[in-house]
């Protein structure tokens, strides 16, 4: 299974980007597709996540300004982020929970695309 992410770049402050990500190989199904990021000198920490059954949750610094969406059908994710802060600038990788049978499933992760919200 591989997670490719894309739309990553620079913008400026109070500037907007979407980003997608598409899982694709052996996949079964998808439970949980989402979005982490990791700025320099800092702990990776979620951003995102959208969860089978219509239902999301956000990281307490994005509440409000960016909206996750998942299309099953194509598994893909994305993430639309309006409202851009410079505190925003890190790399975003996806991830999902996979399953690749009825049994087994497994977290993969994204290479990750940079974002960077300066003036």
């Amino acid at each position: 299974v591989q997670l490719q992410a894309s739309g990553g770049g620079s913008v400026q402050p109070g500037g907007a980007l979407r980003l997608s990500c598409v899982a694709s190989g052996n996949i079964y199904s998808i439970d949980v597709m989402g979005w982490y990021r990791q700025a320099p000198g800092l702990q990776r920490e979620l951003v995102a996540a959208a969860i089978v059954a219509n239902s999301t949750m956000y990281g307490e610094a994005v509440k409000g300004r960016f909206t996750i969406e998942r299309d099953i059908a194509k598994n893909t994710v994305y993430l639309q982020m309006n409202s851009l802060k410079p505190e925003d600038t890190a790399i975003y990788y996806c991830n999902a929970d996979v399953k690749t049978s009825p049994y087994h499933h497994k977290w993969f992760w994204g290479q990750g695309t940079l974002v960077t919200v300066s003036s």
